[in-house]
């Protein structure tokens, strides 16, 4: 019987290097050509951040999320540490490509620090890559060309600062970058919000909201198969909005609704839609509305 292939632990940035046949420059920072990694292991765990650049990935690569509306020149993945990742059914890694890694000491009193919780795509899954066109791919494997530049002089007091800054730059296009695939996917985006529209009337009409059941957004992210960051951030781009604002403004739309039915007073409807009394949903209306439920309901009798 065939032994099962375990997952590779790579605990310290060495370690990666010693296993994919790279020198350690720096401890905590590595840049590693991807020419075929051979690795017998089913996957592998990064105890630290690392970004895959992959290069050879097929027009259609459902591994990564790749579809035609995408650009396929190459195709980005961000792990956190302690994060599993797999190529696919037959690779562990990607046979080329670019693989940076960096180890969260690395950032110890650097500006990068405080906000690298604000790259959201580091808890995307892998099937939300970031996929580059040739000019995106240009800039990218630039940014790299300078941490690779920088890795080649003596450590010094200088060292961690540097080579945050341009890790931090390579983070800030990736950004500007995935904001231009929500515009290219503008047309699947909106299918995905039409799904999550019907899933919040249905929410709503289930009578779920008199237990006070709100919906979250890992609730919706898990129904529309999305990672809950991905599903966050393609919400706020599309609309400008939180899910506690959207919803919100849905919990207003059905609350207008039920008002012009004859049986539904305000307590009705402020009990069915979840809010804690009818105060506080009069509160709510009138703040976006301008009116009381009950002048609202008066009006448009």
């Amino acid at each position: 019987m065939e032994k099962e292939k375990e997952t590779l632990d790579f605990n310290t940035v060495h370690e990666c290097n010693r296993c994919l046949d790279c020198k350690t420059l720096h401890p905590q920072v590595s840049l590693i050509n991807l020419e075929n990694p051979s690795l017998e292991q089913y996957a592998v765990k990064f105890e630290f951040y690392a970004i895959l650049l992959i290069e050879e990935c097929s027009d259609e690569c459902s591994c990564c999320g790749r579809r035609y509306y995408d650009y396929s020149n190459a195709t980005m993945v961000f792990l956190t540490p302690g994060e599993i990742f797999r190529m696919n059914e037959e690779k562990t890694l990607p046979g080329k490509g670019f693989l940076l890694v960096f180890h969260p000491d690395l950032l110890f009193r650097t500006t990068l620090k405080n906000h690298i919780n604000n790259y959201t795509f580091f808890h995307y899954r892998k099937e939300e890559a970031l996929h580059l066109s040739q000019r995106e791919t240009e800039k990218v494997t630039c940014c790299l060309w300078h941490i690779e530049e920088e890795l080649h002089h003596a450590i010094d007091t200088h060292s961690s600062t540097i080579l945050s800054r341009h890790i931090e730059l390579l983070l800030d296009y990736c950004t500007r970058y995935y904001e231009r695939q929500f515009i290219t996917r503008e047309n699947k985006n909106k299918i995905i919000l039409g799904k999550m529209e019907q899933l919040l009337d249905d929410y709503i009409k289930s009578g779920k909201l008199q237990g006070g059941k709100m919906p979250t957004p890992e609730y919706w992210a898990d129904r529309l198969n999305l990672s809950t960051s991905y599903f966050n951030d393609l919400l706020n781009f599309e609309t400008g909005k939180t899910l506690e604002q959207y919803f919100q403004l849905k919990r207003l739309d059905a609350a207008k609704r039920m008002l012009l039915k004859s049986d539904a007073t305000p307590t009705v409807v402020a009990r069915q839609l979840g809010y804690p009394n009818v105060q506080h949903f009069s509160l709510v209306f009138k703040k976006l509305t301008g009116v009381a439920p009950t002048d609202y309901r008066s009006s448009q009798n």
